[in-house]
């Protein structure tokens, strides 16, 4: 028999939830995270180590951020228990009600998700950046939405941020951890006050960011979760009414392990629950019976980043969180084009690994080590970029399959991505069009990168599909509670189970979607 009723594979939004709510609702849940357990000293931008996770070596190489390269799309991830909440940037914001009208289960509209948005939103202390404590990027994103006479559509975005409201820049090293106020949060965990020290995508030192360690997994652990870090699943096989599941301890040396329970969720995102399922259909024969629709209707929700630069105002984008607002054109009004422009921010990398050397026990106390400490807050060599982010409401043009490298037939079969541009074209050129506008309206330049404007090659962090839920199994490989076609008790709830771009940041959606799915569940 069984130690577990269920085994969540994943840890991110869709997984952490899901372990969560199963156990509160009584079962015995096992969560099995292919990352490692991140302390705050572990952090890559705290020890400047452990940067990039390596899938073809992950026994030696798993760190912070998952870096996959599929020729003309690539995609971002983060490893951890916590998943993408690691790495992201923080934006909490509910989908528009229309996206749902079209491409989406019959029973899955906003009115459905919406109670479970609100859930979401208090479990991750979801906030706005305090008016006092705008960036500049924030003010230029305002006053960009003004010059081209559509103020309106100005918004500072909501954000998984604890602020202290009485936080401000006229302070001695503003961005010193020692202006964070100290807190216990609403399960158990301690945490603190951000500072706009610019590290939300590499490790917030002083864990102002609400990432799912702190909340949802916290409660989790403490209603009984076991959580184990390290644990990279191979395979999942029907047996006796249960599944069996392998798993590859990364923690001693890729040893494997079977183990089984009644129920089994796979969370392990976008990119990794297409991946698992596939290779279970085609490579391992586990699951021969999954949709044929597996590994289609894949999009990038397109991501687009054109950099700009001014000379006549200061812009500072290694400073505050990583994105604090938007200008929303999701409306279709662009020529039909659908997109939400972001303000980017980005870690100051270098000042982090000067803060790091001033604050060695050897320098602390001395001259050199205060100058450094000093030098790494005061300092910020491109304060006049910016970043100009945003996502598009893209057609799902990507289709995940897997295939032997014809230079070595004898490798294990890889996972391919072909993507067809032409179905993100529209959107995100529309978004690349309304930056260089922006930018001008602005005084500054904008350099459109040549990635896109040459190849039509983009990088995403934000993939979506590949297992979509839909009414039947010839359209979709999940059904709105996330059950896989063919197989009971199987799910997948992450963001792969999505069947369109949502044109903004999906984290709090695909929250949305594991609360309403763990709700069906009996």
């Amino acid at each position: 028999m069984s130690e577990f009723d269920t085994i969540v594979i994943g840890s991110g939004f869709g997984g952490a939830v899901m372990a969560c709510r199963l156990q509160e609702k009584g079962a015995r849940v096992l969560l099995l995270e292919r990352g490692r357990r991140w302390e705050v000293n572990d952090y890559p931008s705290v020890s400047q180590q452990n940067w990039f996770w390596d899938e073809d070596e992950p026994e030696q190489q798993n760190g912070w951020i998952d870096f996959r390269n599929f020729g003309d799309m690539s995609i971002v991830q983060g490893a951890g228990v916590g998943g993408g909440s690691l790495i992201y940037a923080n934006v909490s914001i509910e989908a528009r009600p229309d996206v749902f009208e079209s491409g989406w289960p019959e029973s899955i509209r906003y009115d459905t998700l919406a109670p479970h948005y609100e859930t979401t939103g208090r479990m991750l202390n979801v906030q706005k950046l305090p008016e006092n404590q705008w960036t500049d990027r924030t003010r230029l994103m305002r006053d960009a939405a003004t010059a081209i006479g559509a103020p309106e559509r100005f918004k500072v975005v909501p954000q998984a941020i604890t602020f202290d409201p009485e936080y401000t820049y006229d302070r001695d090293l503003p961005f010193d951890p020692k202006h964070t106020k100290r807190f216990v949060n609403a399960q158990g965990k301690e945490q603190g006050t951000c500072i706009h020290c610019g590290n939300c995508d590499i490790g917030c030192p002083v864990q102002a960011k609400n990432t799912l360690d702190l909340n949802y997994l916290a409660d989790a652990e403490r209603l009984g979760v076991e959580v184990r870090a390290l644990h990279q699943v191979r395979w999942i096989k029907p047996v006796n009414g249960g599944y069996e599941v392998q798993i590859r301890r990364l923690d001693a040396g890729g040893r494997t392990e079977v183990l089984s329970a009644t129920r089994v969720v796979v969370s392990a995102g976008s990119v990794g629950s297409t991946e698992l399922l596939l290779r279970c259909r085609d490579q391992y024969k586990t699951l021969p019976n999954l949709s044929r629709a597996l590994g289609s209707g894949w999009t990038s929700n397109g991501d687009f980043l054109t950099p700009a630069v001014y000379s006549n105002r200061e812009v500072s984008p290694s400073q505050g969180p990583t994105i604090s607002s938007a200008i929303d054109f999701l409306d279709g009004s662009e020529g039909d084009a659908r997109f939400f422009v972001e303000d980017g921010g980005y870690p100051d990398v270098i000042g982090n690994a000067m803060d790091k050397a001033g604050r060695h026990p050897h320098l602390l106390n001395n001259r050199l080590g205060q100058a450094l400490v000093r030098y790494a807050s005061a300092t910020d060599p491109t304060k006049g970029l910016m970043p100009w982010f945003g996502q598009a409401k893209d057609e799902a043009g990507g289709q995940f399959s897997l295939g032997r490298r014809w230079l070595m037939p004898w490798r294990k079969d890889q996972l391919r991505l072909k993507w067809d541009y032409r179905k993100a074209e529209k959107a995100v050129q529309g978004l690349a069009d309304m930056h260089q506008r922006l930018t001008q309206a602005t005084g500054g330049k904008a350099m459109t990168p040549q990635t896109w404007s040459w190849f039509r090659n983009l990088v995403t962090p934000h993939p979506l599909g590949g297992c979509n839920m839909a009414d039947s199994a010839e359209h979709g490989v999940v059904d709105a509670r996330g059950e896989v076609y063919g197989y009971p008790n199987l799910f997948v709830v992450d963001g792969a189970m999505v069947p369109t771009a949502l044109g903004l940041n999906p984290s709090r959606t695909i929250a949305a979607l594991a609360e309403h799915a763990a709700s069906q569940i009996a």
